[in-house]
């Protein structure tokens, strides 16, 4: 099993790898401005110097992981991820119970629908102006729009979830004597999770690419920002190790998240294998 994973694994990295060599083959035979499209290698040459330590080793300044934690990339990528798990703690905080509420309750879905599908397809995007004029420069506004990046997502996949549950898993609990509080808890909750985990997902991967757009404009550090300032100097091998940089991070989360998801649906998984 563990084989035939690794071969799979093995076998999605020849397209990656094809076209790292046929780039740098253009770029060897002049076929691109190294100016505007750098090579691989001097990519990975740039990426290096970014990951460096901007101080040269000092036992006396805290040893290695004083080496390992000076770099600039280092220093960038963390603020970017304080940034996306703080805005996404704010938006799901808000999102899961006014989701569960809107699902569970008709009422409550007539009060908040149309308000949210006003709001909802206006990306995070547009509220950058608002945000600096309510919050100003700095952590607050990025903090505020990732929340909304986050918080639609997170709400419309937990909505979806309570309203798709199966109505004979209802009816089996109510005849059972289930009381509203047992029947939330123990038959709504879990069938909504995998819905509830899926719209995490997307809401973690939403507020990774807003925080990059929210860096570039409010803050003076973090993945985006850096990009932004090699923009400014026509940086463009560092540009693009940036934005490898983000790729990596953000498959790194997604990678994360997946294996949360699958470790926590296991029994949700083996309830599909009996039914079928």
């Amino acid at each position: 099993m563990a084989e035939s994973k690794l071969r799979i694994g093995l076998r999605g990295l020849w397209v990656p790898l094809a076209l790292l060599v046929a780039w740098q083959s253009a770029a060897m035979l002049g076929w691109v401005n190294a100016q505007v499209l750098p090579s691989p290698w001097q990519v990975l040459v740039r990426w290096s110097a970014y990951l460096a330590p901007a101080a040269p080793f000092d036992p006396a300044q805290g040893g290695k992981l004083a080496w390992i934690f000076s770099g600039e990339l280092i220093h960038d990528a963390m603020g970017s991820l304080g940034r996306v798990i703080s805005g996404f703690a704010i938006g799901a905080v808000l999102a899961l119970p006014l989701g569960l509420a809107m699902g569970a309750s008709q009422r409550v879905n007539d009060w908040f629908n149309p308000l949210i599908q006003l709001l909802r397809p206006i990306p995070p995007i547009a509220y950058i102006p608002l945000s600096i004029l309510w919050f100003g420069l700095g952590n607050p506004p990025a903090i505020f729009l990732i929340a909304i990046g986050a918080f639609f997502p997170i709400l419309m996949n937990t909505v979806a979830g309570v309203q798709h549950v199966d109505e004979i898993y209802l009816r089996a609990a109510r005849n059972l004597g289930a009381d509203r509080y047992t029947l939330f808890t123990r038959v709504i909750m879990p069938a909504a999770t995998p819905y509830i985990l899926s719209g995490a997902r997307i809401g973690m991967g939403t507020a990774f690419i807003v925080v990059i757009v929210a860096e570039m404009i409010a803050v003076n550090n973090g993945l985006g920002f850096r990009i932004l300032e090699a923009r400014e100097y026509f940086w463009s091998d560092k540009i693009i190790a940036g934005m490898f940089s983000i790729g990596l991070i953000g498959l790194a989360i997604d990678t994360v998240m997946s294996r949360l998801n699958q470790h926590l649906l296991r029994w949700h998984r083996g309830l599909e294998r009996d039914r079928g």
